[in-house]
């Protein structure tokens, strides 16, 4: 089926008490595995790429190999732009056909957040394309993506923030942190409570790989309505490859090692789809 956005199944995962799978996908074995595990699962999908990942392709690559795979889906799969870092990639996105960006402004003072978020929701919305954004610090390093420390969504200025720039969703800093967690993460659980009574829109974690499950479906619970989940899979793939030319020194051939990395990162992704509630939900919104 072609690529559809991320409007519907957020809201219905909001409306229903479960939350979307989001995941970063590398390379074309990458893409390949995370949507036969939700073919699998019966599973809505979104498949994201930041913008160093961007770079290292092409919106236009990624758009291709995603929107190709997609069309023999059974289920609904979005492409989603994540941590876009300027207006000129949003249109770079949406021109290559992606179907959900996000404007990542949390590095800004408020006030420059909203108006920086606010342009690109306005760049999306003649095209009908939803735009998250980020209010309060999520922590560590994704890509080129760096925050020092974390700060936490204030709830008043997030209803603010998704009045002023009109938002489709909301990644909200609640004490988590990209990349490889090198000590336990503080978490706020009851704000994301607080944040889901207080907004209308579906709410985001960023940060999810390395939390234990029970802390990722806790926040699920709460309203997290969109899991993002990135290093467990490069984990996944890097690992699955290294020990797959250790063993077999002379291969040579990026088929075979491909699709060993391919493997692990299919049986990880119907992992993380379970975790998040999503199994057999491809059908609702």
């Amino acid at each position: 089926m072609p690529l559809t956005t991320t409007i519907k199944m957020l809201n219905a995962a909001r409306r229903n008490g479960y939350a979307v799978a989001a995941f970063n996908c590398e390379n074309m074995e990458m893409i390949q595995a995370i949507i036969a595990a939700a073919g699998e699962m019966d599973a809505p999908l979104i498949l994201q790429t930041t913008p160093s990942t961007i770079r290292y392709a092409s919106v236009e690559i990624f758009a291709a190999t995603v929107a190709a795979a997609a069309k023999k889906a059974a289920v609904p799969v979005a492409l989603h732009l994540d941590h876009g870092d300027s207006h000129q990639l949003v249109k770079d996105a949406l021109a290559a056909g992606y179907s959900s960006i996000m404007i990542d402004g949390s590095h800004f003072p408020l006030e420059e957040n909203i108006a920086f978020t606010k342009k690109a929701v306005d760049l999306c919305s003649e095209a009908g394309i939803p735009v998250e954004g980020e209010l309060g610090r999520v922590g560590g390093k994704e890509d080129d993506t760096v925050s020092a420390g974390t700060g936490y969504t204030d709830p008043d200025e997030a209803v603010r923030f998704a009045a002023e720039t009109g938002v489709s969703s909301l990644a909200v800093g609640v004490g988590t942190a990209h990349g490889i967690y090198v000590t336990k993460p503080v978490l706020n659980p009851e704000l994301i409570s607080v944040l889901k009574n207080t907004l209308t829109i579906p709410l985001v974690l960023h940060g999810a790989s390395g939390l234990e499950d029970a802390v990722v479906q806790d926040c699920i619970a709460r309203g997290i309505c969109k899991v993002n989940i990135a290093t467990d899979l490069r984990i996944a793939y890097t690992r699955t490859v290294r020990e797959f030319l250790e063993k077999d020194t002379n291969c040579i051939d990026p088929k075979k090692f491909g699709a060993a990395g391919r493997e692990a990162v299919k049986k990880l992704a119907m992992e993380r789809i379970a975790v998040c509630g999503c199994r057999g939900r491809a059908g609702e919104g």
